[in-house]
């Protein structure tokens, strides 16, 4: 068993040459602790009724004994009466989905140790496990007479075998055999070393029963080819004949795993065609009501760091396909159409801001509501949204300040939106949290305006002068923003004024400013950063003798990048971050990601470019006191980057120290407790180097 966590980060503080924390806001029980993220919790996926009358949402939560996020479904009226559970206990419930008569909801559960779908009758509360698959059923959705659900699974092959190798004896304890891999994508961060197969299209009947295998064969009928499986819930037609997916058939989709298309599946018999044919996504199929029109996203393939997703509507049979959002420079996500067909409904980040949009068919767009985000992180990304037919709408809501992830509710011919929930309202009752305030300057390099926000102390004084921590998004094609961020507020909590930013090459700015960075990453984020670093020193309140410097994953990147370039930083934690992208493209999850599209080509062709851009490149710079923090099922960024970071600084006798966080994949979150240590562990560190 774990020791006590608090007992640990005192045992690092130790470690570290720290005194245990100074009687800081960290210490304070009205401000918010790292323990905290044991208790909040956070509403997600809702999913309005047919009739518009009611909602079911997933709730997740912790639990500090077993150390592990579980998810229960509730449900609430539109109007914010009668919030209760549905289900309950250490499980994980999820993806609730109801039957178009609004009888019935159907979701995923591990209730039964394996996560299976289930079908909840919502007037006597009787539920049954629809299939007993081998393997996790993936996206999954109704047939519109109520009476089948379609879904994807993965279809095991046998594995590459090599000779024919002798079995024990009868008895005998031999050690297990070797594996064997033969495809570019073998892991996937997350899921771990991948069993071999392909994903296939299956329905079952509503009431249970053996699934019937619609199609087959060596090919994934349904998602992309990058190894993560995926690819959304299969759309019916009216009549119930075909599933309408988006999905990657080529035969070498994992060296062009971006490159899906939209397909009719016949249910009958498997046979398909494709409806759309360009070079490069095409995804997220949307069949109006009438079933005329099918609305999807994606752009055409140019291998750029960042394209813009724009929205197409073809007729449905594949023809008349045209463009109808090429006037908005922003990623559509998500589209669902009007009732009345004359137009579609997303979501879309905007300047650190996640929006539902209405798009008509002339290509004309306003905002039907704003702030969506499911909480815990100031990344875009968690937000949600479904519509009824009479439009009303039920969304995740998030704000920076008190609503950290909860459910609302609209009408598309009203403005604004009402919060249903306050899933945290009895913890933050008693909590004071940091102040988070939107800002933007100028960047030294071209005097382009940035933004970014800045998390002040609960007990803010700006006559003071405060340590400044600033923390740095991955992506790097991502975007923060006006979000709850738990641990931002730890740290707030703790004392500090926390800076985050989005430098070029974010997302929510348009294409030009998104390829900024394209074939030039890291780069000129550097002044970027560095700038909002001076602008918080000019408004008087932050010590410029005591900065830090953190980030993950392309954060993790920047951070070094940051302490190539400047000593002003009195310490830095890179959490999983890369550090030589030669090594990096040869070893990811997303091996095509590097050699097709953030760099000109392979390595091996493009050698100068990969090490000039690398950081291990220009670590003989390096001062600051770094400690690196990965898990060690870090597929993504895997450990052995950070491995050669640390190798480097300890020869060039910097001040270092490695993190090896057991069992967690990329993002250090898979535990409460790892998020704790994430949290916890950094200050501990700029402790130890804090002038004063």
């Amino acid at each position: 068993m774990r020791k006590s966590l608090w007992s640990t980060f005192l045992g690092l503080a130790a470690a570290l040459g720290a005194a245990a924390m100074p009687v800081r806001a960290q210490d304070k029980p009205n401000h918010l602790s790292a323990m905290d993220i044991f208790r909040i919790a956070y509403a997600a996926e809702p999913e309005i009724s047919p009739d518009g009358s009611k909602i079911v949402y997933q709730r997740q939560f912790s639990d500090i004994m077993t150390d592990r996020r579980y998810s229960n479904l509730w449900i609430i009226n539109f109007d914010g009466t009668d919030n209760r559970p549905l289900t309950t206990g250490n499980r994980t419930d999820t993806s609730p989905r109801w039957s178009p008569d609004g009888t019935r909801i159907a979701y995923l559960s591990d209730a039964d140790g394996r996560t299976q779908i289930y079908v909840r009758w919502m007037d006597t509360g009787q539920t049954a496990r629809i299939t007993d698959m081998e393997e996790t059923p993936g996206g999954f959705s109704w047939s519109p007479d109520g009476k089948q659900l379609a879904f994807s699974a993965l279809v095991p092959v046998a594995p590459p075998r090599v000779g024919m190798l002798p079995v024990p004896p009868p008895g005998a304890k031999w050690s297990d055999p070797p594996r064997v891999f033969d495809r570019l994508v073998y892991r996937f961060n997350g899921s771990g070393y991948l069993r071999p197969g392909y994903r296939q299209l299956f329905t079952v009947s509503a009431e249970g029963g053996a699934p019937h295998q619609v199609t087959h064969g060596d090919v994934n009928n349904v998602g992309g080819g990058g190894g993560g499986g995926g690819g959304g819930a299969p759309v019916w037609s009216r009549d119930a004949k075909y599933l309408i997916v988006s999905a990657n058939r080529r035969p070498d989709a994992e060296l062009e795993p971006n490159d899906t298309e939209i397909y009719e599946v016949s249910v009958a018999d498997g046979s398909s065609r494709a409806l759309t044919s360009r070079h490069g996504p095409d995804n997220a199929p949307a069949l109006s009501a009438d079933g005329q029109s099918i609305a999807y996203t994606g752009h055409d393939e140019h291998y750029q760091g960042y394209e813009v997703s724009h929205l197409y509507v073809m007729k449905r049979d594949g023809s008349g396909s045209r463009l109808v959002s090429g006037a908005f420079d922003r990623d559509v996500v998500s589209p669902r159409w009007a009732a009345d067909g004359n137009g579609v409904y997303f979501q879309y980040d905007d300047q650190g801001d996640t929006k539902i949009g209405f798009i008509s068919l002339d290509g004309k767009t306003k905002v039907i509501a704003e702030h969506l985000g499911s909480g815990g992180s100031s990344y875009a990304g968690g937000g949600s949204f479904t519509i009824a037919k009479n439009g009303n709408f039920a969304t995740t809501f998030d704000n920076p300040a008190s609503d950290a992830g909860d459910i609302a509710s609209g009408n598309i011919s009203s403005s604004g939106d009402r919060v249903l929930t306050s899933v945290n309202k009895d913890l933050f009752e008693g909590k004071a949290l940091g102040e988070v305030e939107e800002f933007w300057f100028p960047s030294s390099k071209d005097q382009r305006k940035i933004q970014g926000w800045i998390v002040k102390p609960p007990d803010f004084d700006s006559s003071k002068k405060y340590p400044l921590i600033l923390e740095i998004h991955g992506g790097p094609f991502a975007n923060y923003g006006d979000r709850f961020d738990v641990i931002k507020q730890v740290w707030a909590a703790g004392g500090y004024v926390v800076l985050y930013v989005n430098p070029r090459g974010s997302t929510g700015y348009g294409a030009e400013f998104g390829n900024l960075i394209h074939h030039a990453y890291p780069g000129d984020d550097f002044y970027d950063l560095n700038s909002g670093v001076d602008a918080m020193i000019a408004k008087g309140y932050v010590d410029a003798d005591n900065l830090f410097v953190t980030g993950g994953s392309g954060g993790g990147v920047l951070t070094c990048w940051m302490i190539d370039r400047t000593t002003r930083f009195r310490a830095a934690v890179p959490m999983y971050p890369v550090i030589n992208w030669y090594s990096w493209t040869l070893t990811t999850d997303i091996p095509i990601t590097g050699a097709k599209y953030w760099f000109p080509g392979p390595p091996w062709d493009n050698m100068q470019q990969y090490m000039d851009r690398s950081v291990l490149n220009h670590v003989k710079d390096v001062k600051t006191p770094t400690m690196l923090m990965t898990g060690e099922e870090d597929y993504r960024t895997p450990i052995s980057e950070a491995e050669q970071y640390y190798a480097a600084l300890k020869l060039l006798k910097v001040d270092a120290l490695l993190v090896r966080v057991p069992e967690e994949p990329h993002g250090l979150q898979r535990r409460p407790s790892h998020q704790v240590d994430k949290a916890l562990m950094p200050i501990a560190w700029f402790k130890k180097y804090e002038k004063h």
